[in-house]
């Protein structure tokens, strides 16, 4: 990936095709405080240096961001940048089960875990991989669900991965516009609450019966 397209830095989704055409979260900033404002709008200028991750750390979060939240082009939301923040200033989710290391060695322990199983499995490291490769080997931790895995829960470590992935991706504005969320509701609110009540600013969805889900499109997830 080059520095700008992984770093949040390429151009944002068109709008229009999504299942809610014509939506634009940031048509809404102008209602927000400027505190809100500040704390969005980094999301989506430049990201800072990586702190946390070490190279390899970084290559292979980037590669097993893009698997579970199924990112196969450009532009990417910058998981790994918003994932290393997290990680780099211990804003951790305050808890980690007793079983597993803290967040912070769980997330070095397990990314040097899938290195080692592709070298193993491949004589390459995990982001070397082509995409079906990496596919197999994550659906491989999945499908452990309680079971070990490098001497610790699979299902666990799972959880470790998917909790700080859809954290990072549902922060940022470019998610909001494929899910159709304004965005912050303070200061300015909502008033029509209830199911089918939209805002004036609100579209609704183009594609309300399709859930992805139910396709099985990720085997792995």
């Amino acid at each position: 990936m080059s520095a700008g397209s992984a770093h949040g830095l390429g151009l944002p989704p068109e709008h229009g095709g999504g299942r809610f055409p014509g939506f634009d979260t940031l048509a809404q900033s102008k209602h927000w405080d400027r505190a809100t404002q500040a704390i969005v709008g980094v999301r989506l200028g430049m990201m800072p240096h990586i702190r946390f991750f070490t190279p390899l750390e970084e290559a292979t979060a980037d590669a097993l961001f893009d698997q579970l939240l199924y990112q196969r082009e450009d532009p990417r939301v910058p998981i790994t940048q918003l994932v290393d923040s997290r990680l780099a200033e211990q804003q951790t989710d305050g808890w980690h089960y007793a079983a597993m290391p803290n967040d912070r060695d769980a997330w070095r322990q397990t990314l040097a875990h899938l290195n080692s199983d592709a070298r193993d499995a491949h004589g390459r490291d995990f982001a070397e991989c082509d995409w079906d490769a990496q596919h197999r080997q994550l659906a491989d931790v999945h499908d452990r669900g309680a079971g070990e895995w490098h001497g610790m829960a699979a299902d666990r470590v799972w959880s470790l991965w998917s909790r700080y992935a859809c954290t990072a991706f549902y922060s940022h504005p470019w998610a909001w516009d494929e899910i159709g969320f304004a965005g912050p509701a303070y200061p300015r609110g909502y008033k029509n609450l209830g199911i089918d009540r939209r805002e004036p600013f609100e579209v609704a969805d183009a594609r309300p019966n399709d859930d992805p889900a139910l396709r099985h499109e990720h085997p792995a997830l």
